[in-house]
């Protein structure tokens, strides 16, 4: 099994992103462990090593203000071409100390030095119980927050929050904002959230924390739960279309386009 190797800098990238572009992404999180409020079942980095929804015992693992601003600042200041700054990394981001003012600061870069340039955030949402952090979210072009349950047991099963997290916070902190983003993980097998009461479930909340849009996907990498399964690009589509219907919110399938149907 070849899981995804951790991110070893703060900037990595640019990447070419299904959804945006040549994205060059931000890793706030320690660069030899994976630090984050969940410990997904699919995640293509492996088992969380730290699971915490507080991070300030381990803030000297993680990069200081200065090197994050840095690193940003000259990557804005060269001729590297790229769409998107995307917070993301080797676990929660806005686990950070300092998420909300690394956001501040490298907005304010990023309309000095390349003011067409879009700000985006993968986010598991758990952080929005931090006020400072759900202040910064308006500073953020492309906010996008993992939702792949609609069903408490459903979300305990795949996300394996740390303690203190739960799906009702979770939609209440979603449901206060406006111009984010829904990203979906969809899996088969154990445990799995495509059976018709789980997409029930998960439509209906969809449709009440009215997000601008919503990406689904399945795995496409090796992950740590060998018990699960990909969605097919065909079941994911028809999911897409279903979750449309039932919402009137924009749905769209994300998967590697060679696949067979």
């Amino acid at each position: 099994m070849n899981l995804l190797p951790l991110q070893k800098g703060v900037l990595y990238g640019p990447i070419a992103s299904r959804r945006l572009g040549k994205s060059l992404g931000i890793n706030l999180m320690p660069t030899d462990y994976k630090l984050c409020s969940f410990n997904c079942v699919y995640c293509h980095y492996g088992w969380t090593k730290v699971h915490t929804l507080d991070a300030e015992a381990y803030a000297d693992d993680m990069p200081r203000f200065d090197d994050v601003t840095g690193a940003v600042g000259n990557a804005l200041a060269s001729e590297l071409e790229f769409d998107y700054l995307t917070f993301s990394g080797n676990g929660e981001p806005t686990l950070h100390p300092q998420f909300a003012s690394l956001v501040a600061q490298i907005a304010e870069m990023r309309d000095r030095y390349r003011p067409g340039l879009k700000i985006a955030l993968l986010s598991n949402s758990s952080g929005l119980n931090i006020s400072e952090v759900k202040e910064s979210i308006r500073r953020i072009d492309v906010p996008v927050f993992k939702l792949d349950a609609g069903i408490e047991g459903i979300f305990k099963d795949i996300n394996r929050p740390c303690t203190g997290i739960n799906l009702k916070d979770i939609t209440a902190n979603l449901h206060s904002l406006r111009g984010f983003i829904i990203q979906t993980v969809l899996i088969n097998g154990m445990p799995g959230n495509v059976e018709e009461e789980d997409l029930d479930a998960y439509f209906d909340l969809v449709e009440d924390v009215r997000p601008e849009g919503v990406h689904i996907y399945s795995i496409d990498r090796p992950v740590p739960n060998e018990a699960i399964a990909r969605v097919l690009p065909g079941k994911l589509e028809q999911i897409a279309e279903l979750g449309k219907n039932r919402t009137g919110i924009d749905f769209k399938a994300f998967f590697l386009r060679q696949e067979a149907y």
